[in-house]
């Protein structure tokens, strides 16, 4: 079963079970909504492959952990689309969970699935009490205060922000966690595995300031331009657009090197090296330059 798979069918069991009967159901559609739309679902895939590499002798509990970062995340997609931040139609190619619930239910869809997280690690974790607590520790080191995503969030209201701190926050934090996550599920040590969370969770960031800037909105499957539309901190803006894919580049190669020694080492600069290349595509940063240099080039040769 691939790490995707088993991501896909986790994320369904332990969203019913939770939900349960007798919800208000334009609450549940909404946050059906919000998670049950695509994505790469690349955090709970790093949780378990780093499981993996650490045996998964409780794969229950690797399940929920996974599930339980993969709520928060799209939790604090619901939120960060809303009016008060980016105001955002579209998400993932669809509606926004606003546009298509209104703004109380996105609100109300964003604090149950917050909610959900823990309660998916709680009924998962009876067995292993002691795991059980590290990881909901983990999982709030990567949510709140001071370096979670929350706080990566409140960054953007401030009105000066360090351009790293931003990005450890507001995206890495909760790649950290998912990596410390698989260990801790599977009864291991977290530390070894902080650094390869630390790298791709940034240079993810990095990635989404990219895009921003050359992708466009059917292809991202959101709005474009939003950093310079919302004045926020972004690479692509600090370190110029080439500066911001070299940055990028050197975190994937980072990424891949900080992987500990184990059996699962190459499926795991696969997973990293995969992600590289889908998140800034080379042909697509090819083709953003080729055409810009036209441009500059008619520009220039352009009579007065």
């Amino acid at each position: 079963m691939s790490l995707l798979t088993r991501t896909e069918q986790a994320l369904r069991i332990h969203f019913e079970q939770a939900v349960g009967d007798g919800a208000p159901p334009r609450l549940v559609a909404a946050m059906r909504h919000a998670v049950f739309s695509g994505g790469a679902r690349i955090r709970p895939q790093l949780c378990m492959a780093v499981a993996a590499a650490c045996g998964d002798d409780a794969p229950e509990l690797t399940n929920a952990a996974a599930v339980a970062l993969e709520l928060m995340h799209c939790a604090s997609l619901v939120h960060d689309d809303m009016p008060a931040f980016d105001n955002a139609d579209t998400r993932r190619g669809r509606p926004s969970v606003h546009k298509a619930f209104s703004e109380p239910l996105a609100l109300l869809a964003g604090d149950g699935l917050i909610v959900m997280a823990y309660r998916v690690m709680l009924q998962a974790g009876a067995p292993h009490t002691e795991r059980l607590l590290t990881l909901m520790d983990n999982l709030t080191h990567g949510v709140g205060l001071p370096h979670g995503i929350v706080a990566g969030q409140a960054w953007e209201c401030e009105t000066s922000a360090d351009l790293g701190r931003y990005q450890r926050a507001k995206t890495g934090a909760l790649f950290v966690s998912a990596t410390r996550a698989g260990a801790l599920s599977s009864g291991h040590p977290p530390e070894p595995w902080t650094p390869l969370g630390a790298y791709l969770g940034e240079a993810y960031q990095v990635a989404d300031d990219i895009r921003d800037v050359i992708a466009d909105a059917a292809s991202l499957g959101k709005p474009v331009g939003q950093d310079v539309l919302h004045a926020r901190p972004s690479s692509a803006q600090a370190l110029g657009l080439e500066g911001a894919i070299a940055h990028f580049d050197r975190l994937i190669d980072q990424a891949a090197s900080s992987i500990p020694p184990c059996s699962y080492r190459d499926m795991l600069c696969q997973l990293v090296q995969h992600e590289a290349e889908r998140l800034v595509p080379k042909a697509l940063c090819d083709g953003y330059f080729k055409a810009h240099a036209s441009l500059a080039s008619g520009r220039v040769s352009t009579p007065h």
